[in-house]
C-alpha cells in the first residue's frame, strides 16, 4: 500500500515461560499497517493471533522485537487503542447507557456531553429503546452491540477486536458484520480483527493476514482486491469463493502441520 505504515511490527517475537518450559507463541513479526485499513488475521488455533492483537494493545511485551505506533513503541496499553473481546467485558449492574459511558465518564467527560456521546452510539448500533436495560437482559448479539459502542464511545484511533462474533448463531454474526463494516466505514478507524473463520476475515478485511503454526510467523498477507457491500450476498460472487478457497487451503495446510 502506498501509504506510510501508521502500526508496524519489527521482529517481533513472544515466548511464555523459561528453560525447558517455555513456548514460543510468536516468531520473526513483520507487519507494516496503513491508516484506516481493515485487517483481519486468521490462522489455525495456538497460532498467536490474540497474542500479537494483545502486543499492539500493550497488554503485552514482545521478548524479540518492537510494536509501533506512529513511529513510538507500544509498551503499555493507551487510549488510543480500544478493544473488544469474544466475552462480552460489560459491567452487569450497569445499564446499556451507563455501560456505554462508563469510560467517558472515568476520563472526566462533562454530564451533558457525555450524555450526548452515548445516544449517538446507541443509534449507531441500533440500540434506541434498550438504554435502561441490564446485560442479563440483553441477547448475545446485543451485548456485543454495547461493548462495541462502548469501546467506541471512547474514540481510539484503532480498534482491535479478538474474535468478538465467535459466540454468536451465524444470522447474529452476519448481521453484526456488516454493522462493523458500516462504521468502520463512517469512522474510518484503523481496524486489525482476529478470527478463526475464513469467511469472516475475507468478508472483513481489506487485507487477509494468515499465520503458520506455532510458533506464530506470517505466512502471507492477501489483498482483498474487491470491495464487500453491507448486506451483500457475496458468496455469489466468483472473486470471494476463489479468495476465501485460496485463504482456507493456506490455513488447512497450518492446521495439518500443526497437528505434526
Amino acid at each position: 500500500m502506498a501509504a506510510a505504515a501508521y502500526l508496524e511490527m519489527r521482529g517481533v517475537a513472544m515466548r511464555f515461560g523459561d528453560g525447558a518450559q517455555a513456548v514460543s507463541a510468536l516468531d520473526s513479526i513483520d507487519l507494516s499497517i496503513a491508516e484506516h485499513e481493515f485487517v483481519t488475521i486468521v490462522g489455525p488455533s495456538g497460532c498467536g493471533k490474540s497474542t500479537l492483537l494483545y502486543l499492539v494493545g500493550g497488554f503485552l511485551r514482545p521478548t524479540a522485537g518492537g510494536v509501533y505506533l506512529r513511529g513510538r513503541g507500544i509498551d503499555k496499553p493507551g487510549p488510543d487503542r480500544g478493544i473488544v473481546f469474544q466475552r462480552y467485558s460489560l459491567f452487569p449492574w450497569l445499564t446499556v447507557r451507563k455501560n456505554i459511558g462508563y469510560g467517558l465518564e472515568e476520563k472526566g467527560v462533562a454530564r451533558v456531553e457525555r450524555d450526548r456521546i452515548v445516544g449517538e452510539y446507541v443509534r449507531l448500533v441500533h440500540l434506541e429503546g434498550f438504554e435502561d436495560r441490564y446485560p442479563r437482559e440483553l441477547s448475545g448479539g446485543m451485548q456485543q452491540r454495547v461493548a462495541l459502542a462502548q469501546t467506541l464511545a471512547c474514540q481510539p484511533d484503532i480498534l482491535l477486536m479478538d474474535e468478538p462474533f465467535g459466540a454468536l448463531d451465524a444470522q447474529t454474526r452476519r448481521i453484526l458484520q456488516d454493522e462493523v463494516r458500516r462504521i468502520w466505514r463512517r469512522d474510518t478507524k484503523t481496524v486489525l480483527f482476529v478470527t478463526h473463520d475464513v469467511e469472516e476475515a475475507v468478508a472483513l478485511g481489506t487485507r487477509i493476514v494468515v499465520m503458520s503454526a506455532r510458533p506464530g510467523r506470517i505466512k502471507e498477507v492477501v489483498t482483498r482486491g474487491f470491495d464487500v457491500a453491507d448486506g451483500e450476498e457475496f458468496e455469489a460472487n466468483p472473486a470471494f469463493a476463489a479468495l476465501k478457497l485460496h485463504i482456507w487451503r493456506s490455513v488447512k495446510e497450518e492446521v495439518k502441520a500443526a497437528r505434526g
